[in-house]
């Protein structure tokens, strides 16, 4: 038979997990069809239901793709990875100097030791990727005295270079002592190769020894990352002999049997879905075993401090495969274990599904939108509203029985991450709903009447003229509470308008239509950057016009009534403004001294009949 089990389970895995991603409805409609290396179509094709069957055709050729296609249309091919690893390991200009300075260190100290490059460098430089972060791994000596040994070294030649010494901090995954040193504008990381032994409930090691390559690299997280570069030798070693093929394969597979590498540091199992997904490769089935046991998931509570989690989870929203990552997380139950809620909210069932299926969507809709019309922060952050946008209106109750949102909850104590970060998203989600009720407008032939959007009492006395300069007001208001992240609330927003794409095919290049016929609205009625346009009156100014003593909330709401005009009014003037303010103040200050004048003989005949 021609084809290759490995190939054959690695493909299926990953249309597995393509599949995971596809809309709720599209899922189950989906069927898949086999190709051989010459095109021609394999027999007993078979639907999705999800009982795997292998191919047992005697067609020749070696399966190199899978066609899933639905009902509906859509279609999509999963080919196998194609990984291109070097044989060897090409040194730039600059890591060539770094390397030879260092070994002359040791021919200047007479050292015996042996220097190698570990981990993610030798992985990316196999691979053909750039990486500055380099770590070398020194035997029978520790980080702090080579690096002394380098720098008195580099002072005899003339380069004055300083270093520090990083302690060891477990809960900051530093398990070992490290100095750090700048060599020709590179940092570079000093350290001996590790033999730890931990206890059951700390990931502080118990005992720390020196250790060998061997036993350094079956420490590690990953065989990917368990390769060395010899400084000494110019050659890779491979000490688990499958590091290199299960780059090759594209596999994500622990050194030793993986659930006792995840109970000697849980944090690793964040870092297996984060290489698996930024290099879109399979997690290998023991590995997602161990992953998703309770006991796994119960040490990465316990043992692992939130900050690390949330640094892991970060650094999956920002890289290059946001939706694999958190979908992988999700098929091995852990999500709630990562965003842990209050303990006053329980999760729906099938919630974290939906989570994942909103990222999904917001994934695919900014690349049909255009990447490049978000910058970075802005699509790390739309990814996180989106992922949370079924938990928006969850709340729980503060010490002071105050309704928080859970969103915040999770940003501020499940993963430590920025208070400005939990800001953004809970004002991402309350802009959305706003954008809700202004979309109707922004579309051709919109089925609500604008009247029906209610502008505030606050603002009755603004004379609007025309449906554009009440549509002006409330979007431009809107766009000054969000800021620069107006464009990610419009984009979330049109994942529920007109129907919540959850209950209905995604289609993005109708919610894409949607976004760009909103984004041009807004742009015609000259609210872009709207945030940055200056009030046609300051406050002083204010007063002297209404002729007033003292500012505080009267002011205040004379400026927002001020900004209203200005919005309505784009071409008005400075002078015009003042007018209005003035016929406006006048105009209220009759009317209030009417109704006194008017309530005041009820009040008195009141009092009156109250004495008697």
């Amino acid at each position: 038979m021609g084809f290759l089990f490995s190939q054959r389970a690695l493909l299926l895995e990953k249309a597995l997990l393509l599949r995971s991603t596809f809309p709720q409805v599209f899922r189950n409609r989906v069927t898949w069809e086999a190709r051989n290396t010459k095109g021609a179509r394999l027999r007993a094709p078979y639907s999705v239901g999800f009982s795997l069957k292998l191919y047992t055709t005697e067609q020749k050729g070696t399966l190199t793709g899978i066609r899933l296609s639905g009902s509906e249309g859509g279609t999509m091919v999963v080919s196998m990875p194609t990984v291109h690893v070097r044989d060897t390991i090409e040194l730039d200009k600059t890591e060539e100097k770094i390397f030879e300075r260092l070994l002359r260190t040791l021919d200047h100290h007479n050292l015996k030791t042996e220097l190698r490059v570990a981990g993610g460098w030798v992985r990316d430089k196999l691979l053909g990727k750039e990486c500055k972060d380099i770590d070398i791994a020194l035997e029978s000596m520790m980080g702090s005295a080579f690096a002394e040994k380098v720098r008195d070294y580099l002072k005899s030649v003339g380069e004055e270079v300083h270093f520090a010494v990083i302690q060891s901090n477990p809960d900051q995954s530093k398990h070992l002592e490290t100095a750090r040193m700048r060599i020709l504008n590179v940092w570079v990381d000093f350290v001996n190769l590790r033999c730890e032994e931990y206890s059951d409930d700390s990931r502080i090691p118990t005992m720390q020894k020196y250790g060998t390559p061997e036993q350094d690299a079956l420490r590690r997280d990953l065989t990917i990352n368990s390769l060395f570069y010899n400084i000494n030798t110019n050659s890779v070693e491979d000490w688990t002999n499958r590091g290199i093929e299960d780059l090759k394969c594209g596999k994500i597979v622990t050194p030793v049997p993986p659930k006792d590498t995840f109970m000697e540091d849980p944090l690793r199992v964040l870092r297996a879905i984060r290489f698996g997904a930024r290099f879109e490769f399979v997690l290998d089935e023991q590995l997602k075993e161990a992953a998703a046991c309770y006991e796994v998931k119960a040490a990465l509570s316990a043992k692992i401090s939130r900050e690390r989690i949330g640094a892991e989870i970060d650094l999956m929203i920002s890289g290059n495969q946001p939706v694999h990552a958190m979908t992988y997380i999700c098929d091995l139950k852990l999500f709630w274990t990562v965003f842990s809620l209050h303990q006053q909210c329980e999760p729906l069932e099938g919630c974290d599904s939906d989570c994942v299926a909103y990222l999904d969507y917001t994934w695919n809709l900014i690349q049909s939108v255009g990447s490049s019309t978000f910058n970075d922060e802005q699509r790390r952050l739309s990814f996180y509203a989106a992922m949370f946008l079924p938990l928006r209106k969850t709340m729980y109750k503060d010490r002071k029985a105050k309704d928080v949102p859970v969103v915040n909850y999770i940003f501020r104590d499940s993963l430590k991450l920025r208070v400005s970060d939990a800001e953004t998203v809970v004002n991402l989600h309350n802009a959305l709903e706003k954008f809700l009720s202004l979309l109707p407008h922004f579309v051709p032939n919109g089925d609500v009447k604008l009247t029906e959007v209610d502008l505030g009492r606050e603002y009755v006395d603004v004379p609007l003229t025309s449906k554009e300069s009440k549509l002006r007001v409330l979007t431009g208001f809107l766009l000054r509470e969000i800021k620069d992240f107006w464009r990610v609330a419009l984009l979330m927003s049109t994942l529920l308008y007109p129907t919540d794409v959850i209950n209905k095919n995604f289609k993005p290049e109708d919610r894409r239509a949607l976004f760009v016929e909103a984004e041009k609205v807004i742009y015609n009625l000259g609210l872009d950057k709207v945030w940055e346009v200056k009030p046609l009156l300051n406050g002083k100014e204010i007063m002297d016009a209404l002729q007033l003593k003292s500012g505080g909330p009267v002011v205040s709401k004379w400026q927002r009534k001020l900004l209203a005009w200005q919005l309505a009014h784009p071409s008005g003037t400075a002078e015009e403004c003042r007018e209005w303010l003035k016929e406006t103040h006048s105009s209220s200050t009759r009317s209030a001294g009417d109704m006194e004048e008017l309530n005041g003989p009820n009040n008195k005949k009141s009092k009156t009949e109250d004495s008697n």
